[in-house]
């Protein structure tokens, strides 16, 4: 289907330091997408740059063939793209409906807004249940599926999620995965998802990219990365035990 969005050798700053040095990499349209990297890579300010929130200071970001870079966040949403912040940043004495219909600003078909509400709910029950509650009562999983839901709400092409598995048990990281590859099957929504648990991420995910200290430093499908030894390594904990293995043991052994 071609490249829903490119971004080519984006510079973006925090006051005097440079946060992304050079950063390149493409979205396919339908796909997810990960970006994986350890605290301060970047990978936060790659989805604030792409979705408005900073401008890069040099490089582009194209989505279906036009530049957005520099471009309001708003305009941003109303081409289709929704962002689900890290920390959820809901609005927690509005009940789950409304937080939902806050997604759903820009829209005035509002029989279609009530109606995309009940698809949200069958996504996720629990919710249904809890509509009416405020939205800093509930837990910390039930509020991410509300900033999912939120987002869903603008009917986005593209849905920029930023951690979504932040401070989540495993049975919640692993049903709000489902849930995201569920939306990417059933819609064909393009899914950019920043993460740490580079395990799941990239069980799910069609293609990765690997940050570091602001530059992508690898990038392949995901299920080939799944097999690298170094992000086996320093992503997901797995050490090869093979003779570089056999090596450190020894020195370990010897030193003590």
């Amino acid at each position: 289907m071609g490249n829903l969005m490119e971004v080519r050798n984006i510079e973006t700053y925090y006051g005097p330091t440079m946060a992304i040095r050079g950063a390149s990499f493409d979205v396919p349209q339908g796909e997810i997408v990960t970006i994986l990297g350890a605290n301060g890579a970047g990978k936060t300010t790659i989805l604030k740059t792409i979705s408005g929130i900073m401008d890069p200071q040099k490089g582009s970001v194209s989505y279906q063939g036009r530049e957005i870079q520099k471009m309001d966040p708003d305009r941003v949403v109303g081409l289709g793209i929704s962002l689900v912040p890290e920390g959820r940043e809901l609005f927690p004495f509005l009940s789950v409906r409304d937080n939902l219909k806050v997604g759903a600003y820009t829209r005035r078909d509002h029989a279609a807004v009530a109606s995309d509400i009940e698809r949200i709910f069958e996504y996720f029950p629990s919710l249904r249940e809890r509509a009416g509650r405020p939205a800093g009562m509930l837990s910390g999983g039930e509020q991410q599926m509300v900033a999912i839901g939120r987002a869903l709400m603008a009917r986005p092409k593209m849905i920029l999620l930023d951690e979504p598995s932040l401070g989540l048990s495993p049975k919640l990281v692993k049903e709000i995965f489902e849930i995201i590859v569920r939306i990417n099957r059933e819609n064909g929504t393009t899914i950019v998802l920043v993460e740490q648990n580079a395990n799941v991420a990239l069980q799910v995910a069609h293609r990765g990219y690997i940050l570091e200290l602001g530059r992508i430093v690898m990038a392949d499908t995901g299920a080939a990365l799944l097999q690298k030894d170094d992000v086996r390594e320093f992503y997901l904990g797995i050490k090869d035990q093979g003779v570089r293995g056999v090596r450190r043991w020894k020195k370990r052994k010897t030193w003590r």
